[in-house]
């Protein structure tokens, strides 16, 4: 059952970018804020974090305070036996037990959630929408040779940025008709990633997509010291996108379906 107040068909996909991720914090104040409520959320490594938080009906206050005080040792730690990585993401569990008091199945989320990762052996998006929200957490933030990929129903999972660093097409597969998209990196980003681009102005052009995009110029991607200043950038991208959009996009702020 969604939460009362949410609209179960709108969803809130959130890309991924390292200590970027901080910038999603924002997006889920001014949501807030406005009684924007999407049922379903999904992500990607960092976005993936976020997501889950935001599934779990964690109170967007206290995601700032995680992410201000967030640390990489709490998703990864030195290996003692280092194989497939140099890092060992199991303290990923012993960080949700910790946030939440214990590790839920993704299923039993207030919130439709998925966390997107890339098959390492196909070469596949794959999206976990089912299972233990830890595993799903540790295959979305998996970078070969530095985190090791989890083995997932036979599947060898990584980090889904290699295939879809903003999981849109997850989103819309466990149930969203509409969208809010963040994407990281915007202005600034390699002009030799074609891809992404196009994607990009596809999304623009699609009227069931409200696309926000912080500019991270000048911003740690990889140390926290910029957290604060992240956050700010999404505070103020979302409030820049959302009044910017049309009277159908207007009319979430304070209703439900």
């Amino acid at each position: 059952m969604p939460l009362a107040g949410d609209d179960p068909t709108l969803g809130l996909t959130l890309g991924g970018g390292g200590a970027f991720g901080a910038a999603h914090v924002g997006v889920l104040q001014v949501l807030a804020e406005r009684g924007i409520r999407p049922g379903i959320a999904t992500g990607t490594s960092s976005g993936a974090l976020v997501a889950a938080a935001y599934a779990a009906a964690v109170d967007p206050a206290a995601i700032e305070r995680a992410a201000v005080a967030f640390r990489w040792r709490q998703i990864a730690r030195w290996s003692g036996a280092p194989r497939w990585g140099l890092l060992d993401s199991a303290v990923v569990g012993r960080s949700v037990r910790r946030a939440l008091g214990h590790d839920p199945i993704i299923e039993e989320l207030p919130r439709r959630f998925a966390a997107a990762a890339t098959d390492l052996r196909t070469r596949r998006l794959v999206v976990i929408h089912s299972g233990p929200l830890s595993l799903a957490l540790r295959a979305t933030i998996a970078v070969p040779g530095l985190i090791p990929p989890v083995r997932l129903h036979g599947a060898l999972l990584a980090d889904g940025g290699m295939i879809d660093n903003v999981p849109v097409a997850a989103t819309r597969r466990i149930g969203a008709d509409r969208l809010i998209v963040v994407r990281l990196h915007a202005k600034w980003e390699n002009v030799r990633m074609m891809r992404t681009l196009t994607r990009t102005a596809d999304l623009v052009r699609d009227p069931s997509v409200l696309l926000i995009q912080p500019e991270m110029e000048r911003m740690a991607q990889w140390t926290m010291s910029d957290v604060p200043r992240l956050i700010a950038e999404g505070r103020r991208a979302a409030e820049a996108a959302l009044d910017a959009q049309d009277s159908e996009w207007g009319l979430l702020e304070g209703s439900s379906p």
